[in-house]
């Protein structure tokens, strides 16, 4: 019998079969991850298993032509403007994944579209390499800065295997020896003075008048059309419009506020008796009352003074009602006038409220009924 010594993992790509020895793969083979497999098989008898002998076993990976070949690295190819024709400007190699016992053979050419234009050609040295060479005399960056260039790569394996690659040249200006001095976009305005920020603010001052423009247009058609309360067309019903000329800030003056204001108020000018005056008037010192002073002398004097004084709270809020002409027949509402003297006055109520009040009673009752010797 025939089997496998297992050692690692690469040894489960093939298998064999226990009875002829029949060796096979049990999954895909890669020749460009792994070339080479090595392991043993051991085999034993079926009689007695213990008698067995093993054999160590190498299978090679054939290589398929499965890649195309590609340009080994990416270029970046320029042209002077004043380049002759037969110029070489880049030289071109290839690779391919494929690798080949005896090497590989790649053959370079451009592509049919691009063969019949006049612009660049590509020579096969025969040796994997390529140069890119020129076909006219001179190029002009104003007509066209980049150059597209399909090459066809083939290798010689069967099958054969190709693949278009494109290369970008770019027109540049050069000194009289083919040094590159700039391949700027911005070097194809510099011969007309203008740059790539130039051209950017032309182009912004051009949209920014044009903005401008269709403002002032708009606006004026805004202007023109006539509004809902002056419009002919507005039929609603609530709606009155009167085309009355004259009138206008000549009938101003038709009225005068003034004729409601109260002459004597504004002639008067008294004082305002809802806020503390700013002035206060100073009492008049007197001298204090001598024990036979009749206290209830006393007692009006100091009322009257405190009526009159306007700078005693609580203060009165003297309130102007603005009417028409002089013949109102309002009173004043303003406690000012108030005033009133003793005899206008009724105190005889103040002994109905028992012996405590007797003594007011008596001071403010009837003239007759009041006797100083009575008070204490």
């Amino acid at each position: 019998r025939y089997f496998i010594d297992w050692k690692n993992d690469v040894d489960s790509y093939f298998t064999i079969d226990a009875t002829e020895g029949t060796i096979a793969t049990n999954e895909l083979l890669d020749r460009e991850s792994t070339a080479q497999y090595n392991f043993s098989i051991i085999a034993s008898k079926v009689s007695n298993p213990l008698l067995t002998s093993k054999v160590n076993v190498i299978i090679n990976v054939l290589d398929v032509n499965e890649f195309p070949p590609e340009i080994s690295v990416p270029y970046e190819t320029s042209v002077c403007e004043n380049a002759k024709p037969g110029q070489v400007i880049q030289t071109i190699t290839a690779a391919d994944k494929d690798l080949s016992p005896a090497g590989q053979r790649f053959s370079f050419k451009l592509s049919s579209e691009a063969s019949n234009k006049p612009n660049f050609t590509v020579h096969d040295y025969r040796n994997n390499t390529a140069g890119i060479e020129t076909r006219r005399n001179g190029y002009s960056r104003r007509k066209q800065e980049l150059y597209f260039l399909p090459v066809v790569i083939e290798d010689s394996s069967y099958p054969v295997q190709s693949s278009t690659n494109t290369l970008t040249i770019r027109v540049c200006r050069c000194d009289s020896d083919g040094t590159i001095q700039s391949c700027n976009v911005e070097a194809i305005f510099l011969p007309v003075g203008l740059s790539t920020g130039a051209l950017i603010a032309i182009l912004l001052c051009i949209v920014i008048l044009l903005v401008i423009v269709v403002l002032y247009v708009a606006l004026r058609r805004q202007k023109k059309k006539d509004t809902l309360m002056t419009s002919k067309e507005d039929i609603r019903d609530n709606v009155i419009h009167y085309d009355d000329e004259g009138g206008g800030e000549e009938d101003t003056q038709a009225f005068d506020i003034g004729a409601l204001r109260n002459p004597k108020v504004i002639e008067d000018n008294k004082i305002r008796r809802d806020i503390k005056p700013d002035t206060l008037r100073f009492k008049p010192h007197r001298p204090p009352a001598e024990d036979n002073t009749d206290i209830r002398d006393f007692i009006n004097q100091r009322l009257q003074e405190n009526d009159v004084d306007p700078s005693a709270p609580p203060y009165d809020s003297l309130a102007t009602y603005a009417y028409e002409g002089n013949g109102s027949v309002a009173e004043s509402l303003s406690s000012i006038d108030s005033l009133t003297t003793e005899a206008d006055q009724d105190y005889d109520y103040l002994s109905d409220w028992g012996p405590r009040f007797k003594i007011l009673a008596d001071m403010f009752g009837e003239e007759e009924s009041y006797n100083p010797d009575k008070v204490t």
